[in-house]
């Protein structure tokens, strides 16, 4: 059958000895002379302009027509900077604006490498989106110097694309996540092609890997469309590129099991006309896929088209120097004459290099581009790549009905992502195109499932369910949840990602790079508000002991805790009705990430709609009914933070007051975690005056956590008084165990809390003190003998978790 020897069972052990057929799944087509000779003629100008002030940022900070020979002088104390992508970003930059003007098609252009901002910051002067956004950089020579002058320098512009440069939604500091990036973009934005380009060392990560997937979770009905340009260029920053030691036989082979149509460019004497035939090739593709997709006659798991550019690394820079390869190899990767700035014969070969793009040809002397550079450029500001609102103005605000009325009754027992499911099933309802959840296959397990009841999971690849434009998408990889997550928010949308708790620091990098991306957007003048990136963590360790050690790990929480302060949340709702007004509050907030931690399991619901709404606007509060005398006068305060933990807290003040009927506790809850930072330290941290009328000013407190300890002392560092704290939480115990049996590995079980809170109010106070060592064994007693009934029933007893009662 055709194509069967794409699937021999025993393929040649020498790749070349691949069948040649193998070819034909390789699309074939006509490249010289496609190009009229003027627009050829622009695109190569274009091209060389682009060049030459991206060489020019790397070595000058003056100088920058080249009207005099270069001096040590002319060149920076510090050349920083990454050539050998640059020459291919700045001509896939000038060829879809070729297409943009010749077809009006709406582009964004993500870019893997992000190392090649100058060919990025060069096309983006040429084209004049710089001064729409910073008005000094206009397109003369006063702006001209001051881009290359202040490339890489203090106060200038980072070596990194990044949210100072227009046009961008990915830094690509990182790599791996461009083409999620670019698949999250592109989704509810039907008429938006993302250009993205994936260098062949991000082509080498995992989670680009997944990523190849994406467009399997793509409606082309609803969505609009990536074209993925794989850059090889064959040399990373010392190595070889796996991709290219490739053949175009391995290469065709690879992307045409993935699902796509390949095209490979790679005519250096005609690769314009290559690039240009192959990219009105490929548009024309995705429009007759989207097409089909529109008039209601999909087709059946279509294949869209992938680009594979094959240019020399440093293409147009110095051939070679001191006898070694420059062009053409990893010398090119950075900076290839780095001692332009004291070796006379370097400074030589920088002269030549840059003066044969011939800068007098491109530029009057006013430093303004000829018009024949500038002819390539879209007429329309609105669809330059530099000035796409999608890129930084796109912002719509979520719908949120109200949730008070989702509640659950005090007193019952509810799971908070039952509750949450529920409440996002209304959310998908009122925002049929504005948001979506990424997850990793996890949703009904971790009881989110309501949301499917009027929205399916959008994966179109699965006949059965495609073309029903669901909310949902699942993808087992959280990589490209997290991309796609990212593009869809910095693009004007909100999402959500729900996870196992455990697993969510696999994304912990990535949360992290877009979290200095968007601090970076904050402090321009120009991008506006995004929403905020939102977790939801559950499946939890302390509700983990079936899945083991391994599911156990709530390290995610101190991840978003270091972050910078005015961008992290983190929340700990204690209960459903606690969550839903959480998260409810989420989905509204801007520019932040957002964390949420909650159980998927029943527990007690303690407050009412309006109790749950007064504690998370106050972030913590006392909680009388646990409390003695409503918390007045305490001994000493226990505080939860966390349902299972605070359910403990709750446990120990009840067993407290059977056994030790003198001692006055107060119990508080906190659910916004940010509340306990030094006063000042972040914008929701108490005052110290605050912080000392819910905890007193003296007593002793102890804190039922439930992420790592050493998380809560580095909140808690600098309050006055620190030393009257004591915390117990995660400790990195755990097994296929029962759930209280966790509680007890971690020292946070009733009995801790309880004997905690008993030597803790033995300091003030000699009824207690009088009694304390006798009860705090019984207590210890009483643990060890839940634990020996645990081991020997295999579970734990019946009423373990049932609503402590106070009498």
């Amino acid at each position: 059958m055709p194509g069967q020897e794409l699937f021999q069972p025993n393929p040649p052990a020498d790749p070349s000895q691949l069948p040649d057929d193998l070819l034909k799944y390789s699309v074939q087509l006509q490249t010289k002379g496609y190009l009229p000779a003027d627009e050829l003629k622009s695109l190569q100008m274009f091209r060389r302009a682009a060049d030459y002030i991206a060489a020019a940022m790397i070595f000058l900070n003056n100088n920058v027509l080249l009207e005099n020979k270069i001096t040590h002088d002319d060149i920076k104390p510090r050349l920083l900077g990454h050539w050998g992508t640059c020459p291919g970003l700045s001509m896939v930059y000038a060829h879809v604006n070729r297409l943009i003007k010749k077809t009006g098609m709406e582009a964004l252009y993500v870019v893997g490498p992000g190392h090649g901002a100058p060919a990025i910051l060069s096309c983006l002067w040429l084209e004049d989106s710089m001064s729409v956004f910073m008005p000094e950089f206009t397109r003369d020579r006063a702006g001209l110097t001051k881009l290359i002058s202040l490339f890489s320098a203090p106060g200038g512009f980072p070596s990194h694309i990044n949210a100072a440069t227009p046009g961008a939604i990915h830094e690509g500091g990182e790599l791996g996540y461009a083409l999620s990036v670019s698949f999250g973009a592109i989704m509810d934005n039907p008429d938006l092609v993302v250009a993205c380009i994936v260098g062949d060392g991000e082509a080498e990560t995992g989670p680009t890997a997944a990523a190849w997937h994406a467009y399997k979770y793509i409606d082309p009905a609803e969505s609009g469309a990536v074209l993925p340009i794989v850059h090889v260029n064959g040399f990373k920053i010392s190595e070889r590129t796996i991709y290219g030691t490739m053949d175009n036989k391995e290469i065709t082979a690879l992307f045409t099991g993935y699902g796509y149509q390949v095209r490979i460019v790679e005519d250096l004497e005609n690769i314009d006309d290559d690039l240009a035939v192959s990219m009105d090739w490929a548009l024309g593709e995705i429009r007759k896929i989207q097409k089909a997709a529109r008039s209601g006659k999909p087709i059946v798991k279509p294949r869209w088209p992938v680009l594979i550019l094959r240019t020399p690394k440093g293409w147009s820079g110095p051939k070679s120097f001191h006898g070694e390869l420059i062009e053409g190899s990893f010398h090119s990767h950075q900076v290839p004459l780095p001692g332009a700035k004291s070796s006379a014969e370097e400074l030589t070969a920088l002269q030549n290099w840059l003066g044969s793009y011939r800068p007098e040809e491109l530029f009057t002397k006013d430093g303004v581009p000829v018009p024949e550079v500038l002819s390539v450029v879209p007429d329309s500001t609105e669809l330059r790549l530099g000035q796409k609102k999608e890129s930084y103005k796109a912002f719509t605000p979520l719908q949120t009905p109200d949730w008070q009325p989702l509640c659950a009754e005090r007193g019952s027992q509810e799971s908070c992502m039952k509750a949450v499911g529920r409440f996002l099933k209304e959310v998908v309802a009122a925002n049929p195109k504005t948001f979506r959840i990424f997850s990793p296959d996890e949703l009904v397990s971790n009881k989110l499932d309501a949301v499917l009841d009027d929205s399916g999971r959008n994966f179109q690849w699965d006949i059965a369910s495609r073309g029903k434009g669901g909310r949902v998408i699942e993808i087992l990889s959280e990589h490209t949840c997290q991309g796609m997550l990212q593009g869809y928010t910095l693009t004007g949308r909100t999402g959500l990602f729900p996870s196992y708790e455990a697993f969510l620091g696999i994304v912990h990098t990535m949360m992290v790079q877009y979290s200095k991306f968007t601090k970076m957007a904050f402090e321009t003048t120009w991008r506006q508000d995004v929403g905020s990136l939102n977790y939801i963590e559950t499946s939890t360790w302390a509700r983990q002991e079936h899945n083991g050690f391994s599911h156990q790990n709530p390290s995610f929480i101190g991840a978003v805790l270091n972050l910078k302060p005015a961008f992290a949340r983190v929340y700990l709702p204690p209960d459903a009705n606690c969550f839903l007004s959480t998260v409810s509050h989420c989905l509204r907030a801007k520019n932040y990430v957002n964390l949420m931690v909650g159980s998927k399991q029943p527990t007690p619901v303690w407050l009412s709609p309006e109790e749950a709404d007064k504690h998370c606007i106050a972030g913590a509060s006392v909680w009388k009914f646990a409390s003695t005398d409503e918390g007045v006068n305490p001994d000493v305060v226990l505080v939860g933070i966390g349902v299972e933990v605070t359910f403990e807290v709750i446990a120990a003040a009840a067993l407290l007051r059977k056994l030790v009927p003198a001692l006055r506790v107060r119990v508080v809850n906190v659910t916004d975690l940010m509340i306990l930072a030094q006063s000042g330290s972040h914008p929701h941290s108490l005052s110290d005056e605050a912080f000392d009328a819910l905890f007193t000013k003296d007593k002793p407190i102890h804190f039922n956590y439930h992420g790592y300890p050493l998380e809560l002392k580095g909140l808690l560092f600098g309050r006055p008084g620190i030393d009257r704290v004591s915390i117990e939480g995660y400790r990195e115990e755990g097994t296929t165990t029962s759930p209280f049996d966790m509680m007890l590995c971690n020292h946070t079980s009733r009995y801790d809390v309880a004997v905690a809170g008993l030597w803790g109010a033995a300091k003030s106070n000699p009824a207690v003190a009088a009694v304390a060592a006798q009860q705090a064994a019984y207590i210890q007693h009483l643990a060890q003998k839940d634990r020996e009934y645990i081991l020997q029933n295999g579970k734990d007893h019946d009423d373990c978790f049932d609503t402590p009662k106070f009498e």
